[in-house]
């Protein structure tokens, strides 16, 4: 009874324990700091001291990640014409810009100061680089800007006019000014694409085809059709027959042909539909057609 009572009074004794609540954000900052190599620090020290041309390489190339992350996220939305690597060695010339103009006294950390100087040095290259006008992308950006405005306020795509008074210029302007912003477009032949038939990756050069020209398969598949066609009009009724001919080769309208044949509109629309219907599978069945 009395060692029992003694457990209690000791229990009493012990003071609660006290729980400690941290924010999030307080623990992810304090996780960073703590997983921040104390050799990085030193190096600062020893550099700001020295001006050691060695300290100053290293220190460089532990700050190599923060440009692979600021480019990375960058090239998000760019097009794919523009090459990560490259936006890394142009972000690397503004690591060094930024390496040179730091100053420490102002309290300022030097990942804060360096991110803005590698974004800007990559965005002076791409403007460099860049053969369209600002004011050509300025224009086109204005455009989506206004198409997608009037699109959320029409529940459909606007018309020209729309758009060229939702810009505040004539419906000639817009035209020119959609011409330059669609000539402000590269595709690279060399770009993988998903190829139709197949939907296997292929590069873009391999699926691009001259429409305008004519090619020796389209001139023989044309003409083993229009042989075919011969055969099934044949197989059609003397009525089918009649309703073709006009139709297509006379180019009569549907109420032409029925005074011809002394026949109603409606009566010939069916025989129409029933020929066109007959012709359809007979091809479909001699070719092995789909659709």
């Amino acid at each position: 009874m009395v060692s029992t009572q003694k457990v209690r009074s000791k229990q009493a004794e012990r003071k609660p324990t006290e729980v400690k609540r941290i924010s999030a954000y307080k623990a992810k900052s304090e996780t960073r700091t703590n997983r921040k190599s104390p050799g990085l620090n030193m190096d600062w020290k020893r550099y700001f001291r020295h001006g050691s041309a060695d300290v100053r390489a290293r220190l460089l190339q532990q700050y190599l990640p923060l440009v692979r992350n600021v480019a990375g996220r960058m090239a998000i939305g760019f097009p794919r014409s523009v090459e990560l690597q490259d936006l890394i060695n142009t972000g690397v010339i503004g690591l060094v810009e930024a390496f040179s103009n730091f100053d420490p006294s102002r309290g300022v950390k030097f990942e804060t100061y360096a991110v803005p100087r590698i974004r800007g040095a990559i965005l002076d290259e791409l403007r460099a680089l860049d053969w369209v006008p600002r004011s050509t992308r300025a224009r086109s950006r204005e455009i989506e800007r206004a198409n997608t405005s009037l699109e959320n306020d029409y529940g459909r795509p606007p018309t020209s006019e729309e758009l060229a008074e939702k810009i505040g210029c004539t419906v000639d302007e817009l035209m020119a000014a959609i011409g330059d912003a669609s000539c402000s477009t590269l595709l690279s032949l060399d770009e993988t694409v998903y190829r139709e038939d197949d939907n296997h990756q292929v590069p873009r050069i391999e699926v691009i085809s001259d429409t305008s020209r004519a090619s020796a398969l389209g001139d023989l598949e044309k003409s083993e059709l229009r042989a075919f066609l011969v055969t099934a009009i044949d197989r059609l009724t003397d009525q089918e027959k009649l309703v073709i001919a006009l139709y297509y080769f006379e180019e009569l309208t549907l109420k032409e042909i029925g005074e011809v044949m002394s026949i109603s509109e409606s009566r010939v629309s069916q025989i129409h539909t029933k020929a066109v219907i007959k012709l359809r599978g007979m091809i479909k069945e001699r070719f092995a057609l789909s659709g």
